[in-house]
């Protein structure tokens, strides 16, 4: 559950200029504050099984750009390539701190 809670998180915060404010809201409610499907439900004066259904629709679209545009796909790996980079200029005492200067600029860039 945490996995997926995380990546639906990631996901938000990559396509979430995509989605409808009432899908923003009901979003970053249940997912980013923590709030129940009642708890929302109340505040906009609808039924649990509307928030529901809501949430789970703009999960699925959320899914959906990821799966045409990548960008969580791209984030990730660029992560793991530059994890790679620290670790081999930490190897090389010549070059290494030259490397890792160029690293850290390349982390700023997200």
């Amino acid at each position: 559950m945490l996995e997926k809670t995380t990546r639906i998180n990631y996901l938000y915060d990559f396509y979430q200029s995509l989605l409808t404010e009432k899908q923003k809201s009901y979003m970053s409610l249940y997912y980013l504050d923590d709030y129940s499907l009642g708890e929302i439900a109340e505040e906009y004066d609808v039924s649990r099984q509307a928030v529901y259904d809501n949430i789970k629709r703009t999960e699925a679209m959320l899914e959906e750009y990821e799966a045409k545009l990548l960008l969580f796909e791209k984030f990730q790996e660029r992560n793991r390539l530059i994890a790679e980079l620290k670790e081999l200029a930490k190897k090389d005492s010549i070059a290494g701190q030259e490397i890792l200067e160029a690293v850290t600029k390349l982390e700023k860039l997200d």
